[in-house]
């Protein structure tokens, strides 16, 4: 690993604890029918920075290549959502030119589901919604993780937990197991109907020896028409699957090549053998330091790598975020004529941790030559 400053940071979305805005986080981006740059997040407002906290979706956008982001808008709220909280967007050009919105929907401590809403008018307003995850559960789904495979088929990689009550539900003790497995919901005709997938991946290790089971999965599609998943877990391992069917069924998970604590991995493909990689790349362990006074999850250093053959092999990781009192996570990536844009969490323990703050880089397609 390499420490390397790259690119610049074009824009901060701080938190605002007197402002009632405790946190900012998880985007996404996509490029406009006049050449300008979508941004879309989760802001968060009240006094609570979790994850079941009220939280509203907002937007900007760039007209320069991602170097400045304009003015922030809302575009929906917790409340119009019938929701105790919104969050972990992606977007998508749909077939027919719309802008697909893609969010997750908290109802109850049981029901976490993602919908889709479309915007005719590049961002401007947006339609009814449309439910993805067609089941009673809890999907979690993390942001910029859908994807459209090269045969049309829009597909959502989710993470699947139990949870319930202990007793009258609503009364008694609720439950929540981190242990998820992961499952696939597809739609075939440009999100207007979805199904899950037939096949459904556990981590063969229980507890004791494993409590994150698969979490927060993420899939790419390699060149070849083989999709490539990958999930997070508690033993210092991204842990990866396969699918030769298009996501219906997939092959038993294995330790990958990307080790790291219990955080995102994310990964792109662009054109047909680049693949670029963002994770945290140290894993907990017994005795490496760490800051009580705000969670950072052992996120520290950032990284990013670069394969030009597939995924057959990486470049070098690059750490371009290394700050011990921070933690890096939960990026959205995308690719503009010049530059690769990353927006990833970089809160602080002074943030009160580090989902809290939102932080834009965009780094010149430039600087990568050298790490090949």
């Amino acid at each position: 690993m390499i420490h390397k400053t790259l690119g610049t940071v074009v824009k901060e979305y701080s938190p605002g604890l007197q402002q009632e805005n405790p946190r900012n986080s998880e985007g996404a981006f996509l490029s406009l029918k006049d050449g300008s740059i979508l941004f879309v997040y989760s802001r968060f407002k009240g006094k609570s920075c979790a994850d079941a906290a009220t939280a509203d979706i907002y937007m900007a956008v760039s007209t320069d290549d991602g170097n400045h982001f304009g003015e922030e808008k809302l575009i929906l709220t917790c409340e119009g959502e019938a929701a105790v909280n919104i969050m972990s967007l992606s977007l998508m050009r749909m077939d027919n030119g719309d802008i697909g919105l893609f969010y997750l929907v908290r109802t109850t401590y049981t029901q976490l589901q993602m919908f889709l809403r479309r915007s005719r008018d590049e961002g401007e307003t947006w339609g009814p919604r449309v439910i993805c995850t067609n089941q009673d559960g809890f999907f979690v789904v993390n942001n910029d993780r859908v994807v459209r495979l090269s045969n049309g088929r829009i597909l959502i990689p989710a993470a699947v937990h139990r949870t319930g009550w202990k007793g009258d539900a609503g009364s008694g003790e609720n439950y929540f197991d981190s242990n998820s497995d992961v499952v696939f919901f597809y739609s075939d005709d440009d999100g207007f109907h979805w199904f899950c997938s037939s096949g459904r991946v556990s981590n063969p290790y229980g507890k004791p020896v494993c409590h994150s089971g698969l979490q927060e999965p993420g899939v790419i599609e390699l060149e070849n028409g083989v999709l490539w998943g990958w999930a997070r877990t508690d033993l210092g391992r991204q842990f990866e699957m396969f699918s030769m069917d298009g996501g219906d069924t997939w092959t038993s998970c294995q330790p990958s090549r990307f080790t790291s604590p219990n955080s995102p991995l994310s990964m792109k493909r662009y054109g047909e053998h680049t693949i670029y990689a963002v994770w945290n790349p140290v894993p907990e362990y017994n005795g490496r330091n760490s800051d009580q006074k705000a969670f950072t999850g052992g996120r520290t250093p950032y990284v990013i790598s670069v394969s030009k053959d597939g995924g057959r092999t990486f470049s070098e990781p690059a750490a371009f975020e290394d700050d011990t009192d921070s933690g890096y996570c939960y990026c959205a990536m995308h690719m503009t004529e010049k530059a690769l844009l990353l927006a990833y969490c970089a809160g602080s323990t002074e943030d009160g941790g580090c989902l809290n703050r939102l932080r834009i880089r965009r780094i010149p397609l430039t600087e990568f030559m050298e790490m090949e």
